[in-house]
């Protein structure tokens, strides 16, 4: 009689249960390195990464990105410097009228104050303001009133895809109690704070200021008195024609 055959007890190998519980480790052990190589990636470069995914899956964004929402944060769209750009709206021209308006309208209660005074030339819109407001005698230091008017300035030219040209102008006295040895330097120094301000505090673009010193030699009236001396002593920030060459 043939002997029987050993039964087969399921042959080598692990349990079934054992590869289960190893996969899940490996599971396991992949989610926590993929935990960490997210913490200590760098911001700029996954940003860099999911735009590039976005445009190989043809993927609209939904909003800003996270520059845009910081700039628009930290008060409006930004350039690469860090300023304020021109607009660029091709289709809206500002004629010297229209500009005239609005920077009247900005700033009444300083020209009824006597401390601002708006002119229209061949080049453009013309807001002198008063040495009286802007600086004490001889400085370039910038009056804590003055900064109040500059901001409102600034928030017009942001309005504007204009040039604005700054400009400083004195008497024809010698300055004294100045650090300043002429009228030449004061006025540059004086045209140079406020440009600053603009460009700085304001993000008005610094491709779009530029700062000249005067000196005496562009008096609105002669220096005959000290009420015209006076009136000689300014600041005008000149919010360029769009025809004209800087």
């Amino acid at each position: 009689m043939a002997r029987k055959k050993k039964q087969q007890d399921g042959g080598g190998g692990c349990p079934a249960w054992m590869a289960t519980y190893g996969d899940m480790i490996t599971l396991v052990l992949v989610f926590f390195v993929l935990l960490f190589s997210m913490s200590s990636i760098d911001a700029r470069k996954f940003e860099e990464l999911a735009e590039s995914m976005q445009k190989a899956f043809n993927i609209q964004p939904g909003g800003p990105s996270a520059t845009e929402r910081q700039a628009i944060f930290e008060g409006g769209p930004m350039d690469s410097a860090g300023d304020t750009p021109r607009p660029t709206d091709s289709d809206q021209v500002y004629t010297s009228a229209q500009v005239l308006a609005l920077v009247q309208s900005a700033l009444e209660d300083e020209q009824d104050r006597n401390q601002v005074t708006v002119t229209v030339t061949e080049r453009g819109v013309v807001i002198s303001l008063s040495e009286q407001m802007l600086f004490d005698e001889g400085s370039a230091r910038l009056r804590p009133e003055a900064l109040r008017v500059i901001y409102k300035i600034g928030g017009i030219l942001n309005q504007l895809p204009h040039d604005i040209s700054v400009e400083g102008h004195t008497d024809s006295a010698i300055p004294e109690r100045s650090m300043y040895i002429d009228n030449w330097g004061l006025s540059a120094a004086r045209a140079s704070r406020v440009t600053a301000y603009l460009n700085e505090q304001m993000r008005v673009s610094q491709g779009r200021l530029r700062a000249v010193g005067f000196g005496a030699a562009a008096p609105l009236v002669p220096n005959n008195s000290e009420a015209n001396m006076r009136l000689n002593r300014r600041v005008d920030v000149v919010i360029l024609s769009m025809h004209s060459v800087r």
